[in-house]
């Protein structure tokens, strides 16, 4: 097809409709640019009638005031809007938090608790240990790293930013979104706002800067831009955490070993750890829907393990190690060491990898119960533990390499071996399922190809498995453990990945502060001053590491952004040419109520991404099939940037055309934790129940819009004396809008005339039965599949984009339909060109 090829579509599909329908003749159809836009604003507002007041006579106070006849707009939903009810406002006890709180250890902590078995060992693999200042330099330098980063900065502040309970680099991102319209995707609508768990709460009113930093990042393409890309390499770098941490954990495990079994190598090593991580990405399609309750035990034991050994330690050998507190060590430290010292800061950044997770795996826990699990247990428990090796490098200086099991007392190194194993398997399941759910999310916001997703839990939403994505990682893992064959060169990689998402985290959430908080401008600056300045000094140690294992983050975070990018890059152009595409009302109306054609009994479901208008595959299907079905229903999927959609609020209706053409637009919203289910009869009968709902709610609104009209002709004060000021005569005895009893002054109801004028309504009760019989007849899901080519006059690196690697990403990603288990009988595909 050639560069005009939608508009040569349009005009052969106008021609032949027309001729089909009157055989011949010229049409001054058209098919539109895209720009109209429905009005969505609400058909009718409440105004106080008391100017005309007399005392002595009734007059109606209350009175609705149409604004626009648009009785199908996408206001008219299709289920009650219920209250809000967030993700996480339900009151928990103290019993019910303690015992989350136990749970984050198997799933929050476990990459955090195993960093003991390596972050001195790759320490003082760049300092040599030769005074107590080395040591207690290195001690300080991991205290207060502890103390800012994960205690200070997540605990206190970072959790605090979440989405509704949520938690994440894309539950920030979706934040921004909802408060100012970044999406490149521009199928926002005014709906969307009023979902439940979409409403932000602000806690002062509008500031002027706030405003101006909405207004930048709306209409300057550049930021919106530079913060996809910002939050993609954050997505990216969480995956390439998903590669590193089984290899760097699993092998520090088995590394005990070494010492203890004769013989056993870098080779047994090798070949142990990779066993061990066949065996654990082999195991994901089974799911961890009970993970919390599982893996927290075993977790426990481990921190009270290090907790135990630390003390053990600190006493046996030198309690004055608690001196490093002092962070006066840390300047003695750098002051002796100089270059060196800066190196092992890439080996100190270890002790908090895992920080984000407290942030990433909020969405199954609550606040309170990370920041008690972190403050009681977790960051103890790791302080003892460094002290207590700290304590034992004053006494053995050449014991570095193996500091963690050469700590361990006598008789207890097979237990604690067994149980850091196990430690060190539960923080790369933990890490694993964190890339899954960053994938997915990525999908829902259009930044990922279609990939099938498995969820293996009826319980926890978040509990899915992508088997893809699952095989992808295994093979990198087992190539970075037998290519690296060291946990040094690992580690060197593991510091850019961990540094990376806290310094997209830390960017975001003062976005947040900025634009959403609206705290002062002061207070919000020193957020990235003082925890950016120490990510960005722990970055330029690890970034010093590019030659000697640094350069896999970057490899894998580079792979992974183009592909995302990519993606989205293509998806975005794709949708504009739809909306480009669009059949235009006028042509519509002369097609008349058969479409030119012949109507069969059945529903015909046709999928698309607009959420406005009619698309242009119809036209394509009309042109090849003998007859359409009776009933037509433009289905859009559609993710919203919140965590959770609400049932009831899952589905929006319009209705397109006269009502004797019977086609309806659907619009059917998902959150990005959303889980769509497969059955596809599901999603039918909820459909058409949620649409027959809708044509009740329609009729309700067209006759309440009649009573309103003879209301305004018709006067409705016949009231005498003081004693009867709201007597009404005829009809209009009963108030046109009723406040329901025991309800607030503002709750109002429909008058039961209106309602029983609905239920006797001929015509409403003709459409049901239509579409029950529609029913009866069965589903076809009418399906465009959609070929995306730049144009001729396109530069080339957009030709290489679109043509080759978009088209690539198309053509081996899952289908749209493909989200749903649909008989093939019942599909039917036509297909369309779209040039971008």
């Amino acid at each position: 097809m050639d560069d005009d090829g939608i508009e040569e579509v349009s005009s052969s599909i106008s021609a032949r409709l027309l001729r089909r329908r009157s055989g011949g003749g010229d049409s001054t159809s058209r098919w539109v640019d895209g720009s109209e836009v429905d009005s969505e604003s609400p058909p009718w507002s409440l105004v106080n009638d008391d100017e005309n007041r007399s005392e002595g006579h009734g007059s109606i106070r209350r009175r609705l005031v149409k604004k626009a006849k648009r009785v199908d707009s996408f206001d008219v939903e299709a289920m009650a809007i219920s209250g809000s009810h967030g993700h996480h406002d339900k009151e928990v006890s103290i019993w019910q938090t303690l015992g989350l709180a136990f749970q984050t250890l198997g799933v929050v902590y476990g990459d955090m608790g195993t960093s003991p078995l390596y972050v001195f060992t790759d320490v003082f693999s760049k300092v040599k240990v030769e005074s107590d200042i080395d040591v207690l330099g290195a001690l300080s330098l991991v205290i207060y790293t502890i103390a800012l980063v994960p205690l200070a900065k997540y605990v206190f502040i970072v959790l605090k930013a979440n989405d509704n309970g949520e938690g994440g680099t894309f539950a920030l991102y979706s934040l921004i979104c909802r408060y100012a319209k970044i999406n490149l995707l521009p199928n926002r609508q005014v709906a969307d706002e009023r979902i439940s768990s979409f409403r932000l709460k602000l806690p002062t009113p509008e500031l002027e800067r706030a405003l101006k930093i909405k207004e930048k990042l709306e209409h300057n393409s550049f930021y919106k831009t530079l913060l996809l890309l910002l939050v993609l390499m954050g997505t990216s770098m969480i995956i390439g955490d998903g590669i590193l941490t089984p290899a760097i954990s699993v092998m520090s495990a088995v590394s005990g070993l070494q010492g203890k079994i004769e013989g056993f190598g870098t080779n047994a090593l090798v070949i142990v750890s990779i066993v061990i991580l066949v065996g654990l990405f082999g195991i994901q399609r089974f799911g961890t829907s009970k993970v919390g309750l599982t893996f927290a035990p075993m977790l426990g034991l481990w921190f009270f393990s290090l907790g135990s050994i630390g003390l053990y330690n600190l006493i046996k050998h030198d309690v004055s190690v608690v001196k490093a507190i002092n962070p006066v060590y840390i300047y003695l430290f750098f002051k002796k060491n100089s270059v060196k010292a800066w190196s092992s800061l890439g080996g100190c950044v270890l002790c908090i990898t895992g920080a984000e997770a407290m942030f990433a795996d909020l969405g199954h826990f609550t606040v309170p119960s990370i920041q008690i699990a972190f403050s009681f247990v977790v960051f103890p428990c790791l302080l003892l533990a460094y002290m207590g090796q700290a304590a034992y490098l004053m006494k053995h200086p050449d014991s570095a390499a193996r500091i963690f099991y050469d700590s361990i007392p006598d008789g207890l190194f097979w237990p604690v071996f067994v149980v850091a194993t196990i430690a060190a398997v539960i923080a790369s399941q933990a890490m694993i399922s964190a890339s899954f759910s960053c994938i997915k999310q990525s999908m829902a916001l259009g930044c990922f190809p279609r990939l099938k997703i498995v969820h293996t839990s009826r319980k926890f939403m978040g509990q899915i498995y992508i088997p893809v994505i699952n095989w992808f990682l295994m093979i990198m893992c087992v190539l970075v453990v037998a290519t690296f064959q060291s946990t040094t060169d690992i580690a060197n990689a593991y510091g850019i990945a961990e540094v990376g998402v806290m310094m997209v985290s830390t960017t975001l959430v003062t976005l947040v502060m900025l634009l959403i908080w609206q705290t002062n401008v002061y207070i919000a600056l020193c957020f990235p001053l003082v925890f950016g300045s120490i990510e960005l000094l722990y970055m330029s140690a690890v970034l010093s590491k590019i030659t000697e294992g640094g350069w896999l983050p970057l490899a894998f975070a580079s792979f992974f952004l183009c592909v995302m990018y990519i993606w989205n890059y293509g998806s975005v152009l794709k949708y504009q040419s739809e909306v480009r595409g669009k059949i235009s009302m006028e042509f519509m109306n002369d097609l008349g109520s058969t479409l030119g054609t012949v109507r069969v009994p059945g529903i015909g479901l046709v999928y698309n991404e607009l959420v406005h208008g009619v698309p242009g595959v119809l036209g394509r299907f009309l042109l090849e099939l003998p007859a359409i079905h009776s009933t037509l229903v433009f289905v859009c999927i559609k993710y919203v940037p919140v965590p959770v959609v609400n049932q009831d609020e899952r589905f929006l209706f319009r209705r397109i055309c006269p009502k004797d053409y019977h086609m309806f637009q659907c619009v059917a919203r998902y959150g990005y934790k959303d889980v769509r289910k497969e059955d596809h009869h599901a999603f039918e009968q909820l459909l058409v129940e949620s649409l027959e709902k809708f044509m009740r709610k329609e009729a309700q609104e067209l006759a309440l819009e009649s009573e309103v009209n003879d209301a305004e002709f018709e006067s409705v004060s016949v009231g005498v004396g003081p004693r009867s000021p709201r007597s009404y005569s005829g009809e209009l005895s009963v108030p046109l809008m009723m406040e329901a009893e025991g309800e607030g002054e503002g709750d109002l109801v429909l008058p039961p005339s209106v309602m029983g004028d609905v239920d006797d309504d001929p015509s409403l009760e003709y459409e049901l039965s239509a579409l029950r019989e529609a029913t009866e007849s069965g589903f076809t899901y009418l399906l465009g599949h959609g070929d995306v080519r730049a144009r001729k006059d396109s530069f080339f690196l957009k030709k290489l984009v679109i043509n080759y690697f978009y088209s690539f990403l198309r053509n081996n990603c899952r289908g749209g339909a493909a989200t749903m288990k649909v008989p093939h009988m019942n599909i039917i595909q036509v297909g369309m060109t779209y040039m971008v």
